[in-house]
């Protein structure tokens, strides 16, 4: 049986890490190079560094902050924010990234999904998507812009599309749940994890462990992005994992630093 992960995220503006509710009201949390450590020695399976605005400011990523963090990690380090060419996949990967997660560019020129997935390998390419619940509760629109944009796309398709273009993984959030603590948007991952026949990752609204769990077994999710509630110190992510163990879960153990 395949290996559930659990992915610490960190939203990253302006060389600080930052949390908000619905991608709004951001508020400093540290460091990104430390907390990156920090998750590691905990037992995090991957980390997620998001330049947030990198997009909705129309400029390039900082390419400093993750060489920096990419060398003090041994895990998987996936970048997005700011990718709008093949050539920034090329330049993320030699930065020290791991993968590269790809949303606005995506939207506007679906090729950059199959032409970085054709030069590096799908393995590498993460399509992600932020969908907010339509207002008549017909289904989820895809937002860009860091969550400010709405395309007029329908989740579920786009998620379809993405695979077929190239994309390995769909790094799938609910911007309805983000920040709220109060559980994952388990229908919306359920429907996209039906739909693709690549890993799913959940993300936005975890809470708490059963969270997680609920992600991974009841929306058919192959891992879970964690953020404010390791950031806040409500819980660890070795907490998390010793939860899932005790509930037959497949996890990496946590190592022993």
């Amino acid at each position: 049986m395949l290996m559930r992960r659990v992915i610490v995220c960190l939203d990253v503006d302006g060389g600080r890490v930052v949390k908000g509710v619905q991608f709004d009201g951001l508020r400093d949390v540290g460091d990104p190079v430390a907390l990156a450590e920090q998750y590691e020695a905990e037992g995090a399976d991957e980390i997620v560094f998001l330049d947030i605005s990198a997009s909705a400011e129309a400029r390039q990523t900082m390419w400093d902050v993750l060489q920096c963090t990419a060398e003090r990690l041994f895990i998987p380090l996936t970048l997005g924010g700011g990718i709008r060419t093949v050539d920034d996949v090329a330049r993320a990967l030699r930065s020290g990234a791991d993968k590269v997660s790809i949303n606005t560019s995506a939207v506007e020129r679906p090729e950059i999904l199959t032409e970085s997935a054709l030069r590096f390998g799908a393995q590498c390419v993460v399509a992600s998507i932020d969908a907010k619940r339509r207002p008549d509760d017909s289904g989820w629109e895809v937002y860009v812009r860091g969550g400010r944009q709405p395309t007029g796309l329908d989740a579920i398709a786009w998620a379809s599309e993405c695979v077929a273009r190239g994309a390995g993984e769909i790094l799938l959030t609910s911007i309805d749940c983000d920040g709220s603590r109060a559980g994952y948007d388990l229908e919306l991952t359920r429907a996209v994890a039906e739909r693709v026949g690549v890993p799913i990752i959940a993300s936005g609204g975890a809470g708490s462990a059963e969270h997680l769990l609920d992600a991974l077994c009841k929306g058919g999710a192959d891992a879970a992005l964690i953020a404010g509630i390791v950031h806040d110190r409500e819980m660890t992510v070795q907490d998390i994992k010793h939860f899932l163990i005790a509930h037959d879960l497949p996890v990496r153990p946590n190592v022993e630093y």
